[in-house]
C-alpha cells in the first residue's frame, strides 16, 4: 500500500483537524466567548493586512477598533484585546494537542532514523555484530532541565495530554469536554514555583512518557537486536536538574536536593507497584503468585519508609523478578515471561532513582563557599589546610588540593552561610547515593569552569566533607565563553597530568565527563562561533584525552531554539565525524522542547531513537566525515568574522537600551514560570554578564527578529562572496555534515522572524539606525544562505516543518500586534510628565501575558 507525501499527511491529520476543532472550539457556550470568536478573524485579518501595507501595530489596531467596534470605550476596547490573548492561548494549546495526536501519523515510526532502520541497513551491509558492539557501548543521556522556556502550568500539560489522546480517537464529546475545561482553566501562575515544584512537574513526564517510552526502546533492542539476551548496557538514561540546579538559583537548598531525591524514588517505586500489580492479575501460578503479593506488600513498606526488614532493596527486586522469570521459562512454558522481562528492563534503567540528580554551581561562587570553608577549618584549628593556604603559590595550592586527605570532623560547626551551603550540599550528594544508589547524585557540575584551581577546590571539597578517599562522585567542568572554551585543554591536561586526579579517574573507569554550554556561548560570542568553538574545543578535548587514555564524555548544554544550541540535534550528532569521542551523548532537554520532542509516548520514543541512530550510524558508516584542512580554514574564517560582527554589534552604545526599551525582556521575570532570578547579578541597571541566555534570546523571539541565531551568518558569507570565493563555502556545504546542520538551524532562525512587525521602529529617533542595521545582516543571511543552499524559500527542503512554522506564526499574528501595540503605549506613557500608572500597569500586564502564547507556539524559542 502507498504511503501518502509527508506533508499530505500533515495537511489532513493536523491542519484539517485543528480547522475542525478551532471551529468547535469557537461554539462552547462561554460568556463573551461568540463576541470574541467573532472578531478575532476580523483582527487576523486587519493585523495581516496591516503589515502587509507596513503598518505599525497601534494603526493596525486603532483601524481595526474604528471599523468593526466604533462604539466601544477605551476600557472595552483593552478587556476585548485581554479576552483575544486568552483565547489565542488555547488555540496555541489545541494545535499542540493535535500535532501530539497525528505525531505517529505524520512522521514514519519506522524510517530512517529508528532503531528498526538502523537494525536493517546493518543486517544488509553484514554489520549486526558491529551494532551490537555500538549497542553494548553506546548510551544517551537526556537531562531534564528546569530553565524556564515553559509557560504551560501543569493543569494545561495535562489537558493537552488527553486532549491529544480524545483527538487521535475523535471522541468529540470529549474533546468539547477538554475544550471548555481548557476554556476556564488560568494560564497564569500568581507566584513564582519553588524548585521542588519544577521537580514535580517534570516527575510527571517521568512517569507518563519517559518509564513507558525509554523501556520500550531498551525492549527492542534487546528483543529485535540482542536476540532477547541480557544487554550488560542501559544505553538510554536521563539525568535530572530541578531541586540540584544552585547556579544563580538561590532558592535550591540542600533541604530541597533531598526531597527531590526522596519523590523520584517514590515515583519510580510507584511505577513498579503498578506493574507489579499487573503482574498479580496474570501470573495466578502455584509458587509464583505467593512471591509476587510478597513483592507488591515489601514495595509498599519501602514507599512508606516501614522498618527496614520489611522493605526489599533494588538488588532484592532485581533477584526475585529474576528467579520468577526463571521459573515461568521452566516451569510455565513462557507465559508472560515478556511482560516480567519488561519490568526487570525497567529496574536496569530506572533503578531506585529514577533519573540521576546533577548538581551545578557557579565557579566564582565555589570559590567563595571554598574560602570561607577553608577559613573557618583554619580557625577551628583543622590541619587539613596549612594557615598561609592562600598565601602559598597557585602550583603549591593545586597539588596540597588534589592530595588533601581526611574528613571534616563532626565537631565543627560552621557559621559561614556559604560554608554552611557547601557542606550540607555534599552531604546530601552522599545521603542521596546512600538511600537511592550511586547513580541516582554522583555529578557535580562547575558552571563557567575557567581555570584548573576550579575544578580542584570541588575535588578537594567533595573528599573532605563527606567521600574521603572513596570517592563516588565525577567532577564535571562546564566550558562556556570563548575564552574559556580555548582554555578548556590545558585546563583539562594539568588534571590527567596531576597524580591523585588521575588516580581517581582510574578508579572511575577512566573516563571524563567535560560538559560545553551553548547557550552562553551564543549570547558570548554569535551563532556560528558559539558552535564552531565547541566543535574545535571537542577535537582539541578528544586528542588530549585519547592521548592520555581517558574517554571524555560530552555533554552539551543546549536550549530549544538554534540560537541556543537547539533545532535539529540529531543531525548535529550525526555530523561530528571521527576526530569529536562520541561513545555517549548528553545533552540537555528544556522547557518546551520536553513538551514538543518528548512530550508524548511516541514522540518520545521516535526522537530518542534518532539521537540513539545519529550516535551508532557514524561507527557504522564507512565514509570519512572528516573536514579536510580547507574547508577548516573557510570555517575558521566565517566563524572570525561573523565573531568580530557580532561582537561589534553587542559594544552598539544602543544595543543594551534597545534591548531593555523595546524589546520585551524586563518582563520574563514577572511570568512567574521558574524558580531563577531573571538575572545573575543584584546591579539596579542592565548588564550584560548578568544576562541569561534564556531572557535574551527569548526577547530577540518576541520581537521576531531572532538576531542570536543568525547575526554575522550574513556578513562572514558575504566576505567570500565579495572576494570572489563563494565556491569555497559551497564546496564546504557540500561536504560538511556539520555546517549543513548548521545553516539549516540558521535557516529555522530566519523562518520565525517577521520584522514587519517592527518596521515602524525604523522611524524611530533614537533606535531607528539600530533597528535598520538588525533588518540589513537579516536581509544579507537570509538572500545568502538561499544562494548557498540552492533554495528558492527558506525550509523549502523540509514543508512540514515549514508548513508547521506557518501555521503557528499565524495563530500567534495578532497576539504578537498586542504585544508590540502594548509596548509603545507603555512608552508613550512613561515619557509624559504626570505618569498614569493604572494605565502603565495595565499595559505591562498585556504585554506580560502574550508572552505566554508566543513562547509556546514557537515551541523552541527561548
Amino acid at each position: 500500500m502507498s504511503v501518502e507525501p509527508k506533508l499530505k499527511r500533515f495537511n489532513q491529520n493536523v491542519l484539517s483537524k485543528y480547522q475542525i476543532y478551532n471551529s468547535v472550539f469557537m461554539t462552547l457556550p462561554f460568556e463573551t466567548l461568540s463576541k470574541t470568536v467573532v472578531l478575532l478573524p476580523l483582527f487576523y485579518e486587519t493585523c495581516k493586512k496591516g503589515f502587509d501595507r507596513h503598518e505599525d501595530p497601534t494603526t493596525i489596531i486603532d483601524t481595526f477598533f474604528k471599523k468593526y467596534q466604533g462604539r466601544r470605550s477605551e476600557e472595552s476596547q483593552i478587556n476585548l484585546l485581554f479576552r483575544f490573548i486568552q483565547y489565542i492561548e488555547r488555540q496555541v494549546v489545541l494545535f499542540d494537542a493535535v500535532e501530539d495526536a497525528a505525531f505517529p501519523v505524520v512522521n514514519n515510526m519506522e524510517g530512517v532514523g529508528t532503531l528498526r532502520s538502523l537494525k536493517g541497513n546493518a543486517r544488509v551491509d553484514n554489520k549486526l555484530e558491529l551494532l551490537r558492539e555500538c549497542l553494548e557501548a553506546f548510551k544517551v543521556r537526556i537531562v531534564l532541565t528546569a530553565h524556564p522556556t515553559q509557560f504551560y502550568p501543569g493543569a494545561v500539560l495535562g489537558i493537552i495530554t488527553d486532549l491529544a489522546e480524545a483527538i487521535k480517537n475523535d471522541n468529540l464529546t470529549e474533546i468539547k469536554s477538554l475544550l471548555g475545561q481548557l476554556g476556564k482553566t488560568p494560564f497564569f501562575k500568581d507566584k513564582k514555583p519553588t524548585p521542588y515544584d519544577e521537580a514535580v512537574n517534570l516527575v510527571w513526564y517521568l512517569k507518563n512518557v519517559f518509564y513507558h517510552s525509554f523501556g520500550g526502546i531498551y525492549d527492542y533492542v534487546q528483543e529485535n537486536i540482542f536476540d532477547s539476551k541480557e544487554i550488560e548496557n542501559p544505553i538510554v538514561n536521563i539525568g535530572f536538574w530541578p531541586g540540584g540546579d544552585r547556579d544563580g538559583n538561590p532558592f535550591v537548598t540542600p533541604q530541597i536536593t533531598l526531597d527531590v531525591a526522596r519523590k523520584l524514588k517514590e515515583s519510580v517505586i510507584k511505577s513498579y507497584i503498578k506493574d507489579v500489580k499487573y503482574l498479580r492479575r496474570r501470573l495466578t501460578f502455584r509458587g509464583i503468585r505467593e512471591r509476587i503479593i510478597d513483592l507488591n506488600h515489601r514495595l509498599h513498606n519501602t514507599l512508606l519508609h516501614k522498618e527496614e526488614s520489611l522493605r526489599i532493596t533494588l538488588t532484592e527486586f532485581r533477584e526475585e523478578l529474576f528467579s520468577i522469570r526463571e521459573i515461568l521459562i521452566r516451569e510455565h512454558q513462557s507465559l508472560f515471561v515478556d511482560k516480567v522481562t519488561t519490568l526487570i528492563n525497567r529496574t536496569t534503567l530506572f533503578g531506585y532513582h529514577f533519573a540521576s540528580l546533577d548538581i551545578r554551581q557557579d565557579s566564582r561562587v565555589h570559590d567563595a563557599m571554598f574560602r570561607a570553608l577553608v577559613a573557618e577549618l583554619i580557625e577551628n584549628g583543622s590541619d587539613l589546610f596549612p594557615k598561609d593556604f592562600f598565601d602559598l603559590p597557585l602550583e603549591t595550592q593545586l597539588n596540597h588540593l588534589s592530595e588533601v586527605k581526611g574528613l571534616i570532623p563532626n565537631d565543627i560547626e560552621f557559621k559561614n552561610e556559604m560554608a554552611v551551603n557547601v557542606v550540607e550540599t555534599i552531604k546530601a550528594m552522599k545521603t542521596i547515593q546512600d538511600k537511592n544508589g550511586e547513580i541516582a547524585c554522583n555529578r557535580y557540575i562547575i558552571s563557567n569552569n575557567q581555570t584548573t584551581l576550579n575544578v580542584l577546590q570541588l575535588f578537594a571539597m567533595l573528599k573532605i566533607v563527606a567521600f574521603g578517599d572513596s570517592l563516588t562522585a565525577d567532577v564535571v567542568p562546564l566550558f562556556e565563553t570563548v575564552t574559556d572554551l580555548e582554555a578548556s585543554p590545558k585546563v583539562m591536561e594539568d588534571l590527567y597530568i596531576n597524580p591523585n586526579y588521575r588516580k581517581h579517574l582510574e578508579e572511575r573507569g577512566n573516563k571524563q565527563t567535560i560538559m560545553l554550554g551553548f547557550s552562553d556561548g551564543t549570547k558570548d560570542g554569535g551563532y556560528l562561533m558559539a558552535n564552531w568553538g565547541i566543535f574545535r574545543a571537542k577535537e582539541a578535548l578528544t586528542e588530549l584525552s585519547r592521548k592520555y587514555g581517558i574517554d571524555v564524555i560530552f555533554f552539551d548544554g543546549r536550549g530549544g531554539p538554534p540560537a541556543r544550541g537547539g533545532g535539529k540535534t540529531h543531525q548535529f550528532y550525526a555530523s561530528l565525524g571521527p576526530t569529536v569521542e562520541d561513545k555517549e551523548i548528553q545533552l540537555t532537554i528544556q522547557g518546551q522542547t520536553i513538551s514538543s520532542n518528548f512530550g508524548t509516548i511516541e514522540s518520545s520514543r521516535y526522537n530518542m531513537e534518532q539521537l540513539i541512530s545519529s550516535g551508532i550510524s557514524n561507527r557504522l558508516n564507512d565514509k570519512n566525515l572528516k573536514m579536510e584542512p580547507a574547508d577548516k580554514e573557510v570555517m575558521d574564517s566565517l566563524a572570525n568574522i561573523s565573531y568580530q560582527t557580532y561582537v561589534d554589534f553587542k559594544k552598539h552604545p544602543k544595543f543594551l537600551s534597545y534591548l531593555e526599551h523595546m524589546s520585551t525582556l524586563k518582563y520574563y521575570a514577572k511570568t512567574n514560570i521558574g524558580s531563577r532570578p531573571s538575572k545573575r547579578g543584584k546591579s539596579e541597571g542592565l548588564v550584560f554578564s548578568d544576562l541569561r541566555a534564556i531572557p535574551f534570546v527569548g526577547s530577540w523571539s518576541q520581537l521576531k527578529q531572532n538576531v542570536p541565531g543568525f547575526y554575522g551568518v550574513g556578513t562572514a558569507l558575504k566576505h567570500f562572496e565579495d572576494k570572489g570565493e563563494f565556491e569555497k563555502v559551497q564546496h564546504l556545504y557540500q561536504t560538511s555534515r556539520f555546517f549543513r546542520a548548521l545553516i539549516a538551524n540558521s535557516m529555522m532562525s530566519l523562518s520565525k522572524s517577521f520584522f514587519n512587525l517592527t518596521r515602524y521602529m525604523s522611524e524611530d529617533p533614537e533606535y531607528g539606525e539600530f533597528w535598520k542595521t538588525i533588518y540589513a545582516e537579516y536581509e544579507t543571511t537570509k538572500r545568502l544562505i538561499l544562494k548557498l543552499s540552492g533554495l528558492k524559500e527558506l525550509m523549502e527542503d523540509e514543508p512540514v516543518a515549514k508548513a508547521s512554522i506557518a501555521v503557528r506564526e499565524s495563530i500567534v499574528l495578532p497576539l504578537l500586534t498586542i504585544q508590540q501595540y502594548a509596548l509603545k503605549k507603555i512608552q508613550e506613557l512613561e515619557k509624559v510628565e504626570v505618569k498614569d500608572l493604572d494605565k502603565i500597569k495595565i499595559f505591562e500586564k498585556m504585554v506580560t501575558r502574550s508572552l505566554f502564547g508566543n513562547i509556546n507556539a514557537s515551541r523552541n524559542s527561548a
